[in-house]
This record gives C-alpha cells, structure tokens and sequence, in this order.
C-alpha cells in the first residue's frame, strides 16, 4: 500500500471517529433533554424537603416555620436557597463550635454560697416572693448567689474613669480588662498610659478588645498596648478583607484590680462619657464598683475569655487570691451568647418580671423586647404592677429608633408607662423590681444582646442598692416627658410604614 492510501484510510478513520463522537454526544443531550424534567424535579423536591425538614426539627416557633414551609414550597429553589442564607440559625451553631473545649473556671470562694432555704432566710419577709426568683437565677446562671458584696453606682465617666484610673494605679499584682469599644481619644490614652505604668511596675496586665468596638478609632488601641509591651488580644478578629462581623461580638465592660475588685456596666472606654468636657457627642451611662467574693465570678468570666482568645489560663493566687466580704449585698454574675449560654439573661428578667408585685423600672438605649418578654410586662402590668420603661427620645442609630417606634405602640396601650429622655444620649441599662431587686450590666432589651453577642450582667439582693437604682431612674423620669400612643397615632402613613418595616428586622438589629 503507498503511503497516499495510508494517509487517505488514516483520514476516513478520523472522520468516522468524529461521527461517532458527535452521535454521542447528540444521543447524550437527547438523553439529557428527555430526562431533564425528571432531574430538575427531583431536584426541586430534594432541596424543598430538606429545607422543610430542617424547619420542622430546628425552629422554636411554629408561625415561623409555617411561614418558611410556605416559601420553600411556594418558590421552587429559591426559596429553600433563601432559607439557607437567612433561616438557618449559624450564630450559636458557630459560637458553640468556637468555644467548644473551653475551659470553665467556676472556682470555689471563700464565701459559702447560700442554699435556696438560706436565701429564703436571708430576705427580709417583704420580699419573700423573690426567694424563687434566686433559685430560678441559681438554675439559669449556674453560678451560686453570694453574700458579703458591695456594690457602688458610679454615673457618668465623669465619675467612673477617674475610679477606674485610680484603681489601675493602685493596683500591685494583676489588672484584667475587657471593653467593647476602647477609643484613644484624650480619656482612651489615659487608660493606655495607666495600663503601661503599671506593666512597667510589675503587675500582670491583660487587655481584651473586641475586635469590631476597637474599629471606631483611626489608631488602634491594640496596636499601641503591644508597643508598650502590655498583653491585649482582639476578640473575633476580622478574617475577610479586615471586616469585623457584627455578630457574635464581646460586648462585656469589666475591669478586675488584683482579683479583689471590679467595675462592670455598660460604660465603654471613649470621652464621650465625660459630660463635663463638653463632647460633640455626648453619651450618659452607668458604671458599677464591685467589691467582695463576687468578684470572683467576674475574673472567672474574663478568665474563660481571655483563654478563648489567646489560649492563656489564668490562675493561681495572682489572679484569683482569697476575698473577705465587703458589704451585705447578695450578688451572682449572669452571662449569656450565642452558644452555651443562650438566653440566660432574657429568663431572668422573664422571671424578674413574673415575680414582681408592685413595681418594675427598666432604663435601657435599645428596647426590642421578643414577643416572651412583652407579653410578660404586658401581664404585669395587667395585675397591677407599675411598668416603667425608659428610652432615649432620640437614639444614635436610625434603624433602631425607627423599629423601636412601631414596637412601642404596644406598650402604649394604658398599661404600661414608656418615658422618652431627652439628649444627652442614655446607654444606661438598668433594671429594678419592687425597689429591691437589682440588675445592672452590659446587656441591652434587644436581640443582639440577648441572642447574637456575649453579654455580663449583675443580679443584686439589697434594699440600698435597689433604692439607689430606682432613684437614678426616677431622677430620668422627672425629666423626661411620656410618649403616648395618640403621638404615636399621629405620625404620617409613611413613617409608620417605615418604623414596621424596620421592625421586621428587629431579630437582626
């Protein structure tokens, strides 16, 4: 054979492998076309059954549920798509899996805790109905209710810093300190230098800033503690493009000297708290001194978050040395996450709320109580408890004014009472029931605080202090002015069309 037949039988083989391949893939598309329908339906009763069944195990909330079946089933794909993204509950699965291995440091103190018969013992008869309150906050908290504390308001920065500095002075052996948000304004670098003194005189120094509340300075306080050689660690840092996520943030204020005492509230560091300066935009809030056993309590929180971020334990004398009481207050520390902590505080101030009988008072900058904690201050209020909430007239967040606004209709009714402060800008929280329960902190009446960020509050058995608290919310009531509904009534369709939209989104807010 010449070499022009083989070229030409290698040539008509090539084009008959060619026709074959393209019948192939001709039969395979017509394969595909036929079965296509078949395919894509199953995979739209695939997706729609496993978003459904998801639904029907993981949420709480039958109407919820309901609503997210209709969508999955009712928009092929997309809906079961958007049930992913926005129904799937990831901010305690991943808070959860970033703690899990934790260490716990709910140590022993000196101060024996008191049994539920002790408490009960311990309560002046007036307050006997609190008595299942404690056991309830026992539970909850899974902390004991200790005795022999002292507890001091301190308004204002104008107040607080100075005793915060004056403290970090003196301080011999160990400073512990976790904010939110740490400016290094002019008040911001006084703590910076208060901190580095003391490093530099020998005392064990820990900062822990959440990385998302250091963002509101241009110099970051981080960076300057490092470069004066003081330990400080960010909480969550960014990992995308140096964008801090606004969940799952640490939103605790505590300030624990030598393991003997403590500041903890809803103050964080920024010169903005400082009244008496004039800032451009002034804040008020409240700040607590804590002196005896429960301070333990507090480090043992800082300590479990400082391991958390840095992988450091604290321990030992240095940090956790013996305490004699300083007071009579009863005290225990309630945290509460997205994680093994979920919804401990939203349940004691449920029951706070359930146990009062002639009063409760409640101060706080965001109020977007769930649906659980409105109808119990609507109940209360319906039996004949005196229900007084305070908000600022205007809030420094647009978005939550305006949901705050379709949410405070409801409590506008003739039960409760709603006072709206006038500027300065109040981010205090506080809470007291009957005049003579306390609870103080860093926790706000809304979803973030009690369902998407870390959180430290303060429950307090005490006359004095409860008396104390109360007066500091009735000095904002007498200057306040009382929002009613026929004003609320009176707002233009369309504000009220914005305020309930914004108020769909009041679970992410």
């Amino acid at each position: 054979m010449t070499a022009i037949d083989t070229t030409a039988l290698e040539a008509s083989a090539e084009v008959i492998s060619w026709r074959r391949r393209d019948r192939l893939l001709a039969d395979l598309m017509k394969l595909l076309v036929d079965i296509w329908p078949y395919l894509s339906s199953g995979l739209v009763i695939g997706l729609a059954i496993w978003a459904s069944t998801h639904a029907i195990l993981h949420k709480r909330d039958a109407t919820a549920t309901l609503g997210w079946m209709g969508v999955i089933w009712m928009v092929p794909i997309a809906g079961a798509l958007l049930y992913a993204v926005f129904g799937i509950n990831r901010i305690r699965r991943r808070a959860t899996m970033l703690r899990r291995g934790r260490r716990l440091f709910y140590l022993p103190s000196l101060a024996e805790p008191l049994t539920p018969d002790e408490v009960r013992e311990a309560l002046p008869d007036q307050d006997a109905h609190l008595a299942e309150l404690a056991r309830l906050g026992e539970t909850v908290a899974g902390r004991p209710l200790l005795p022999g504390n002292r507890i001091t308001p301190l308004v204002d920065g104008d107040l607080a810093y100075p005793a915060m500095l004056a403290a970090i002075e003196g301080a011999r052996r160990s400073v512990t300190l976790a904010t939110y948000i740490f400016d290094t304004d002019a008040w911001g670098m006084r703590f910076v230098d208060a901190l580095s003194a003391a490093k530099d005189r020998g005392v064990e120094v820990r900062v822990l800033v959440d990385d998302a509340g250091k963002r509101y300075s241009r110099q970051r306080v981080d960076k300057l503690l490092a470069r004066r050689g003081v330990a400080c660690a960010s909480f969550m840092p960014a990992r995308l493009a140096g964008v801090a996520f606004l969940n799952l943030r640490n939103h605790r204020k505590i300030l624990v000297l030598d393991g003997r005492e403590a500041f903890m509230g809803g103050m964080n560091i920024r010169g903005a708290c400082v009244l008496a300066d004039e800032p451009k935009h002034p804040t008020r809030d409240m700040h607590f001194r804590v002196q005896g056993p429960v301070v333990r309590q507090l480090q043992e929180v800082f300590a479990e978050d400082w391991q958390f971020t840095r992988g450091e334990s604290l321990e030992g004398e240095l940090f956790f040395p013996e305490i004699v009481p300083a007071g009579d207050t009863l005290c225990r520390v309630f945290t509460d996450g997205p994680d093994i902590d979920i919804d401990k505080i939203r349940w004691i101030m449920a029951g706070a709320i359930s146990s009062a009988e002639r009063s409760i008072r409640i101060v706080t900058p965001y109020f977007l109580p769930d649906r659980s904690l409105e109808s119990a201050l609507e109940v209360a209020a319906l039996r004949g408890v005196e229900v007084d909430i305070v908000v600022p007239e205007r809030g420094n967040l647009a978005i939550i004014r305006w949901a705050m606004c379709a949410q405070l209709s409801i409590f506008t009714s003739g039960h409760c009472r709603v006072w709206v402060s006038p500027a300065p800008f109040d981010h205090s929280k506080m809470m007291v029931v009957d005049r003579r329960w306390s609870f103080v902190g860093s926790a706000n009446w809304d979803p973030r605080s009690l369902r998407l960020n870390f959180e430290v509050n303060l429950e307090c058995f005490s006359h004095e202090l409860a008396h104390e608290v109360d007066g500091l919310i009735e000095e904002r009531i007498l200057g306040a002015r009382e929002l009613t509904r026929a004003e609320l009534d009176r707002r233009s369709l369309l504000r009220r069309l914005r305020d309930g939209v914004a108020r769909l989104f009041s679970p992410y807010l």
